[in-house]
């Protein structure tokens, strides 16, 4: 230990060394941020605006646009800056800290999904005691449970980092620092670590996922006994969005990380994990916006009237010109 160099920062190696490449990927990976914030901003901002979106599940949709663009924000921006630096590098503690992001809103995420399969839950299973049960101080408990839990999740998962040494390579075969990649670089025992990442995976990872499933097994089941084809088309489309955004997040997250846990990382596994670190987020306001009629209806209003505004003010433009 007396003879290695103590590593102070990584090397991310990124999606391709391909320079032409590199700037091509800038732009799409830009696009996709830029839709991702675009997205999930207007989904908050028309949540906010409008009273008759003031409900329970719209309130979790809200925070759950606000994590997407959080946790988007975790691998992205440091992602464009290497698309146009030569040195591709983060220090230590950039990792750590990306680390403990990336733990903190995914669990946030996990939790709130979790929620919002109770939420239906509850309006289909016992609608008539929905307003009692989900009231606004359920909710808000709801919420504040889940940020809770995605900060144990990360600190967990984080502090055991400062005590171990980085001394083999500072080449991370990844564009960003997911928690196994960077253990494979330490020179320290990390056994305590792995177990870790089993634990916290066992009970924030698969607890919420469970919940979200019995939800839906019970969702399904009253649903089905429901009668009048009409009414299943009805109570099903309530939940149809968050049950997609839900397969997407889980399926494509746990593919994602089980393949990100290998030692040897291929193309193929950084290109997959695209899928639920940056894509995912970017879906979820153009699932809910496509699959719920009345964000869709009130998103065409705001911005049939803003259009109406904008071409009312360039009429009185032209007037005041030729005046």
């Amino acid at each position: 230990m007396e003879n290695q160099t103590v590593i102070k920062e990584f090397i991310l190696l990124g999606l391709s060394s391909d320079p032409r490449l590199q700037m091509i990927l800038f732009f799409v990976f830009l696009i996709i941020y830029a839709a991702t914030l675009l997205g999930n901003s207007v989904i908050i901002l028309v949540i906010r605006a409008e009273p008759s979106l003031h409900t329970p599940m719209f309130f979790f949709l809200s925070h759950l646009a606000f994590v997407d663009i959080c946790f988007s924000s975790v691998t992205v921006p440091k992602m464009l800056e290497n698309f146009l630096r030569q040195e591709k590098t983060i220090s230590l503690v950039g990792c750590i800290t990306q680390i403990f992001f990336f733990f903190q809103f995914g669990c946030v995420e996990s939790f709130l999904l979790s929620t919002m399969a109770y939420d239906r839950y509850v309006a289909i299973c016992d609608p008539l005691h929905y307003s009692t049960t989900i009231n606004k101080q359920k909710c808000r408990q709801l919420v504040v449970g889940s940020w809770v839990m995605g900060l144990l999740d990360a600190l967990i998962n984080t502090l055991p980092l400062m005590d171990l040494t980085f001394c083999r390579h500072s080449a991370i075969n990844h564009y960003t620092c997911e928690l196994p990649s960077v253990l494979s670089l330490s020179c320290s025992e990390a056994l305590t670590n792995y177990m870790l990442i089993l634990a916290s995976s066992s009970i924030f990872g698969f607890t919420p996922m469970l919940l979200t499933l019995v939800s839906y097994s019970f969702i399904i089941s009253t649903v089905l006994k429901i009668r009048s084809a009409k009414g299943r088309s009805k109570a099903f489309s309530t939940c149809s969005s968050h049950l997609i955004v839900v397969c997407i997040f889980y399926i494509s997250g746990f593919f994602g990380y089980m393949k990100s846990s290998s030692k040897s990382l291929t193309g193929l596994d950084r290109i997959t994990s695209i899928q639920y670190l940056i894509l995912t987020p970017m879906l979820n306001p153009l699932i809910y916006s496509l699959k719920n009629r009345e964000i869709k209806t009130i998103i065409c209003k705001r911005f049939g009237e803003f259009r109406y505004s904008a071409q009312l003010l360039l009429c009185i433009e032209v007037k005041m010109q030729n005046i």
